[in-house]
C-alpha cells in the first residue's frame, strides 16, 4: 500500500508528528491538544503506548528510538522513556512551551516558549544549560549543524550559534519577507538556508550567507490557494518537512493538501490527494521513504464547522510510502 492510516489517533487536534531517528524509523510519536503523546509502530500499523501532560501538548521530539521530549500549555518539559515507562520532569518555562526540538549535532534539547525565551537542556538529565531572550512569543524553530533559526511573533526571525548557547545576542536578527504571521520554519539539510511559511498561503526560501550575491537568490512563492467562482481562497501553510537525501521539501496547508517542492529549481514536483482536514504536521523518516501526515481541524473556519468543506471532526495520521518520482529533483 502507498498509504496507511494509523489506528487509535489522538482525540483532539494533532500538533506534531516525528519518526524515530538514526535509520530506525519503526516508531512514530504524535502530540495533541488532548494532552497526550502517543507512540505508534509504523511497520505493524499499531498503537503502542501513550503518556499524558496536564494540558494540551504543542510539540514533541525523538532524541533516540526509546525516549521522547514534550511540552505544551502546562509549561512543563517532560522526558519519557518508552522502554521503562518512566517520565522525568526536565524543567519549566514561564508560559506555554510551543516548540520542542532535538539537535543531534549538539546533543541538546531546545524549547521555545510563549514567554519569549528559548532554553537549552541536557538531553540526559534535568539540567538547563542556558537561556536566550527573544523579542516576542516563539512560534517555530529549527536547527541544522551549529545554527538555530527562531521565528517569533511580529514576523521576526533570529539566527543563533548553538556553540554559544549563553550568548546574549544572536548572530543576526531578520524580518520575514512574508507580510503575515510566521507559521513554520525548517532548515535546508545542506545548511545553506531555511524555508519559512506564513498564514497567508506563501512560502519563502532564505539563505544564511549575507553576501549580496547569495541574498539575490532568495525568493517567495504562493501556494495552498484555490479559486472558487472567481474568488481566491488563501490557506495557512502550517507544516514544512525536508527530505534529507534529496533536499526537496513538503508543505502542508489548511486546504488539506500536501505539496512536494524542488526549492533549488523553483518547481512543484507533485501534489498528493486531499486529506480529510487541514495538515497540521509533516515528518519524513530518516531514510526518506516515508512521510507522516497529521490531518486535524485547526479552526480555520472558526467554531462553526458547518462552513468547512470536509469531514473535519476526525483527527488522522497517515503514513505514506514516497518514491523518488515524488521526492527527487527532476
Amino acid at each position: 500500500m502507498t498509504e496507511c492510516q494509523l489506528q487509535n489517533p489522538p482525540t483532539d487536534g494533532i500538533t506534531s508528528v516525528h519518526f524515530s531517528p538514526n535509520n530506525q524509523s519503526q516508531f512514530l510519536i504524535a502530540s495533541s491538544w488532548d494532552g497526550s503523546v502517543r507512540l505508534y509502530d509504523v511497520n505493524q500499523h499499531t498503537f503502542r503506548h501513550t503518556y499524558k501532560h496536564t494540558g494540551p501538548v504543542l510539540d514533541c521530539c525523538f532524541p533516540d528510538p526509546s525516549r521522547s521530549f514534550s511540552g505544551g500549555l502546562d509549561r512543563m518539559l517532560k522526558m519519557y522513556d518508552f522502554n521503562t515507562q518512566q517520565e522525568t520532569l526536565m524543567g519549566y518555562h514561564d508560559n506555554a512551551i510551543r516548540c520542542v526540538h532535538y539537535s543531534p549535532e549538539m546533543n541538546i534539547v531546545i524549547t521555545g516558549s510563549w514567554d519569549s525565551s528559548v532554553k537549552f537542556w541536557d538531553s540526559r538529565a534535568p539540567n538547563c544549560l542556558g537561556t536566550c531572550s527573544l523579542p516576542d512569543k516563539v512560534y517555530t524553530l529549527d536547527s541544522v549543524g551549529e545554527l538555530l533559526v527562531i521565528g517569533t511573533a511580529q514576523r521576526k526571525v533570529s539566527i543563533w550559534d548553538l556553540r554559544k548557547i549563553n550568548s546574549p545576542t544572536p548572530i543576526e536578527n531578520r524580518e520575514s519577507n512574508l507580510k503575515y504571521q510566521t507559521r513554520c520554519i525548517r532548515c535546508f539539510p545542506n545548511k545553506q538556508g531555511y524555508v519559512l511559511s506564513s498564514i497567508e498561503g506563501r512560502v519563502a526560501v532564505e539563505f544564511f550567507d549575507s553576501n549580496p550575491d547569495i541574498q539575490k537568490k532568495k525568493y517567495a512563492f504562493k501556494c495552498h490557494r484555490s479559486k472558487d467562482g472567481g474568488i481566491e481562497n488563501i490557506f495557512p501553510v502550517n507544516a514544512i518537512a525536508f527530505h534529507k537525501q534529496h533536499g526537496t521539501f513538503a508543505t502542508g496547508g489548511s486546504d488539506a493538501f500536501v505539496n512536494m517542492w524542488d526549492g533549488a529549481n523553483k518547481k512543484r514536483l507533485c501534489q498528493f490527494h486531499q486529506y480529510p482536514a487541514g495538515i497540521t504536521s509533516l515528518a519524513f523518516s530518516s531514510e526518506g521513504n516515508m512521510l507522516a501526515i497529521a490531518s486535524s481541524y485547526n479552526y480555520e473556519y472558526g467554531a462553526d464547522t458547518q462552513l468547512a468543506p470536509n469531514d473535519i471532526t476526525k483527527n488522522n495520521i497517515f503514513v505514506r510510502r514516497v518514491s523518488d518520482l515524488e521526492t527527487k529533483p527532476k
